[in-house]
């Protein structure tokens, strides 16, 4: 069966993005240092993050990021990096945040792209792979148009390469990881496919291993019910030769383990030499590979991109261990793009629809099945025995990580999330196509008016008739010079409430719900919030039937 190359590239793109090296500091929650966080599983130990939130509602601050790119935030420190570029990918660059203010530290070009690549311009960003950072320096990569080495204090180009190069067809997303002194890169396009380990403080090559699978293509191919391999390459050159996922460091029976998906196999390999030490075979069509291997109670978890099988395979074998170390297989609402997340031995995924599964993580033993909002392209992360997911339509879905499946909490916000979160104390940071956002607990962001009327635009944008959006924002704007001049000329109780009904009525569920937990509703006497709060819940109950 050939699954759609668009959904496989999705794949590609967004699990694809950073893994680093295992972090031996595992509960500082001041650091988020690569994709998925201080061991690459989306797993952090901080606590008390916030379930609820909107776009007023415990946000700390909203910061606009210029350009265009699905690379997630790295934190360190008071620092928050992650790289964007020109929609038309001709510029390059990396954006500096400051944690706690939302402004901006480093705006800073990396790269001018002569001849980008252009096609299908919705299926990737210039800017996917997200970067590595470390104390002092952060490494940010473009895949084949570049990789540099960054001062974090200065924004200078320590060093560069742009030598090392592959036809990724539609961009890159694979992040680089780091361990004991290298940074690893990996180059899975349709033409050449090779892994790499540069020396970290000069960018210099310590070794290059070319993928070996392509002897094994026809085997591949036919174990997956093609007969005319040839026909089938000229419908789809070369695509089975693409993989866009970010390896993972483990240590195995005190060995260290390279775990890299390519398009047709997962290799394990020596990080400090670059020698095969073991790989299985996906068995079918498994390019696009883009979910990221997690390393959990002795097996090793991962993908196989639009096969869409999750595998545990057992990391001690040598050679072609397809037929021998795999523990468990899963093909039964498995991921294609979002990476998943284990923890207490309970495996935890969603496919790119929002169907939820929890399975045994030793066994693969499924638990429950659940259902949240669709387009799922982000991974998910845990913190406090809660997993979040974020979707392409601004919806955040928490659910408890136990063995029932329970909906927490189901959050929106006027967004569009292709990046995975960072988790630093006590806030996450999440990345939308337009914005970077600052969630805490016991913060109120105040929407300007410009913001509010962009929403208004975007709505009727989406196909709200212009006469009935004029006549809601006439009574809207009549509510609030009501409310105005009660409370600056009057003092009147009941011309106040009579404002907030006003716009009552002509607002959906989710304004009144934001508009009743803002700044300006907590400044008026607990009198009117009370009176207020009566006609809000009149109109919430019509609303929600």
């Amino acid at each position: 069966m050939i699954i759609s190359n668009k959904l496989g590239l999705w794949a590609a793109i967004i699990c694809a993005l950073p893994l680093s090296a295992l972090s031996k500091d595992v509960k500082n929650t001041s650091h988020w240092n690569q994709f998925r966080g201080p061991n690459g599983d989306g797993v952090s130990t901080s606590s008390n993050l916030p379930t609820e939130f909107s776009g007023t509602r415990n946000v700390r601050w909203r910061a606009a990021i210029h350009g265009l790119g699905w690379s997630s935030p790295v934190v360190w420190g008071k620092q928050i990096w992650l790289t964007t570029a020109r929609e038309d990918g001709t510029e390059l660059f990396a954006v500096c945040i400051d944690l706690d203010s939302g402004k901006m530290i480093h705006d800073i070009k990396v790269f001018d792209v002569a001849d980008p690549q252009s096609e299908h311009p919705g299926l990737n960003s210039h800017a996917s792979p997200t970067p590595i950072i470390e104390k002092g320096r952060i490494y940010v990569h473009f895949g084949t148009y570049g990789t540099a080495c960054l001062d974090t204090e200065t924004g200078r180009k320590l060093w560069e390469r742009r030598d090392l190069n592959c036809d990724h067809r539609v961009r890159p997303a694979s992040s680089p990881i780091i361990d004991d002194g290298l940074i690893f890169l990996v180059y899975d396009g349709v033409d050449v496919q090779f892994i790499t380990a540069l020396d970290k403080e000069s960018g210099q090559t310590r070794w290059l291993e070319n993928r070996k699978v392509k002897n094994d293509l026809a085997t591949v191919l036919t174990s997956g019910g093609v007969k005319d391999i040839e026909e089938t390459l000229k419908e789809k050159p070369n695509d089975n030769r693409k993989s866009y996922a970010t390896p993972t460091i483990i240590e195995h029976n005190g060995q260290k383990q390279l775990i890299s998906p390519a398009a047709e196999a997962t290799f394990a390999y020596d990080p400090q030499t670059g020698k095969e030490l073991w790989r299985v075979h996906h068995q079918g069509w498994g390019w696009n590979v883009a979910c990221r291997p997690i390393y959990s109670s002795g097996l090793v978890f991962f993908t196989t991109g639009v096969a869409k099988t999750l595998l545990a395979v057992d990391p001690s074998g040598s050679g072609d261990v397809t037929n021998t170390h795999v523990v468990w297989s899963h093909r039964r609402g498995s991921p294609e793009i979002p990476s998943p997340i284990v923890k207490d031995n309970l495996i935890f995924f969603t496919n790119e629809g929002g169907v939820v599964s929890c399975l045994e993580a030793k066994t693969g033993h499924e638990i429950w099945k659940g259902r949240i909002h669709g387009n799922h392209w982000a991974s998910p992360v845990y913190a406090d025995k809660r997993i979040y997911f974020l979707n392409k339509d601004g919806k955040v879905s928490v659910i408890s990580a136990d063995r029932e499946f329970k909906l927490l909490a189901e959050n929106e916000l006027n967004a569009s999330f292709i990046a995975s979160p960072a988790v630093v104390k006590e806030s996450m940071i999440l990345r939308s196509e337009t914005h970077l956002y600052h969630l805490a607990n016991g913060f109120s962001r105040v929407i300007s008016k410009d913001e509010n009327l962009r929403k208004i635009e975007g709505k009727r944008a989406k196909g709200t008739p212009k006469k009935l959006e004029k006549k809601k924002n006439d009574r809207l704007g009549k509510g609030k010079r009501k409310k105005e001049k009660s409370a600056k000329n009057l003092g009147s109780l009941q011309l106040e409430v009579e404002g907030w009904t006003s716009y009552f009525r002509t607002s959906s569920a989710q304004q009144i719900r934001q508009v009743i937990e803002s700044e300006k509703f907590q400044k008026l006497t607990p009198k009117a919030q009370e009176e207020i709060l009566n006609q809000a819940k009149k109109f919430l109950s019509q609303k929600d039937e």
